[in-house]
């Protein structure tokens, strides 16, 4: 039987129609076809800003920057993430400071970030972990109070809301995800929101080598970057824009029967969600018992045809962070458990009511085989 993949972009002929267009233009780098889909992501999140950007570690990168990040500068960010969050904040000098998640949802709280706080912290940089809301209202209340800026990383959670908030909302930046992995695909890119005309301004200078244009030429005044999005990858977006609300209602549809499937199955925790959060399930993770070998069972399960792999990174636990930062897996216990015991499943809008099936019986075959 096929082997059943972890994740399959949702791209056909509307994708190809919209690249032809810009073909035909001539416009191949950064042009009409991007101020269109950042117009569409801007009036989706319901935000006065959008700016689309090679990827969404740039769009990160991009946004510290603006905030004028920098050496003694302290940026709180989860525990359990992407290596790119905490990346972004030590290429810019500055010092990552990891939160702990709460355990069901795998966000950082409000309490976890106090908690990471010191007079050195600058900005908090919460993440939206597989499309789940992280509690945003009441980081930004937190961060407001301290006096810090607040950059959600929403990388997988566009079309994710809380208590009717879309995420990418809140003050002061959020960054958003195209990889081929994410809810929606530009092949790769990201885009940054906001409602702060200074830091519009701002971004705008950056994202473009420092320049602004005048009447004859560009005057460069900054220090800026080339993180800009090809008119190519902006007509891919405009195509999955259109897509965007069919896909979160399958995969939201595609989340529930997979939990009706796994639930009854012992030793399998599904994700769950709080009353007002309503997630993007970018990807569907589980949590495995604590008796479990999840990376046996990945091994397992890759024999039997399907693809799978951990949830993502404690990056505490990982050597570059152990080492720079002297951490230990006793610092951070829920990211801990969360890092060694979660597990991707494969999850994408393609899927069949049998391929859903075949995961659960294969998950059911391999936790019996390993018991």
């Amino acid at each position: 039987m096929e082997r059943l993949r972890l994740a399959l972009p949702s791209v056909g002929d509307e994708e190809l129609a919209e690249i032809a267009k810009v073909l035909a233009t001539g416009y191949l780098t950064q042009g009409p076809a991007v101020a269109q889909f950042e117009s569409l992501v801007a009036d989706y999140i319901g935000v006065e800003h959008a700016f689309a950007t090679s990827s969404a570690t740039t769009a990160l990168h991009l946004s510290l920057a603006a905030l004028g990040v920098g050496p003694k500068d302290e940026v709180v960010v989860p525990a359990f993430t992407f290596p790119a969050t905490a990346n972004v904040v030590v290429q810019l000098g500055a010092r990552p400071v990891f939160a702990d998640v709460d355990p069901a949802t795998y966000a950082v709280t409000a309490a976890s970030i106090e908690a990471a706080m010191s007079d050195r912290t600058a900005v908090v940089m919460p993440v939206d972990p597989f499309g789940y809301p992280a509690p945003m209202r009441e980081i930004v209340a937190l961060a407001q109070e301290r006096g810090v800026r607040v950059v959600e990383d929403a990388a997988c959670a566009i079309g994710a809301f809380r208590a009717g908030e879309p995420c990418g909302s809140f003050p002061d930046l959020g960054c958003f995800s195209f990889h081929p992995r994410k809810v929606i695909t530009t092949g790769e890119g990201g885009m940054i929101t906001t409602n702060d005309f200074d830091l519009a301004e701002r971004i705008t200078l950056l994202r473009n080598h420092g320049g602004k244009r005048t009447e004859d030429r560009y005057r460069y005044e900054a220090a800026g970057f080339n993180y800009r999005l090809s008119d190519v990858a902006g007509a891919i977006g405009i195509a999955q824009m259109a897509k965007l609300p069919g896909l979160l209602e399958r995969r939201r549809h595609l989340a529930e029967m997979m939990t009706a499937r796994l639930s009854p199955i012992d030793g399998v925790t599904p994700p769950s969600e709080e009353v007002g959060a309503v997630a993007t399930y970018q990807a569907y993770v589980v949590m495995l018992d604590a008796n479990w070998d999840r990376d046996k069972a990945i091994i397992h399960l890759r024999d039997k045809g399907i693809e799978t792999t951990l949830g993502t990174y404690g990056l505490h636990l990982e050597p570059f962070f152990a080492n720079y930062l002297g951490t230990t897996p006793e610092m951070f216990p829920n990211a801990t458990a969360a890092a060694e015991r979660s597990l991707t499943l494969p999850f994408f809008p393609d899927m069949s009511d049998d391929d859903v099936d075949r995961v659960g019986s294969r998950v059911e075959e391999v936790l019996k085989a390993m018991a």
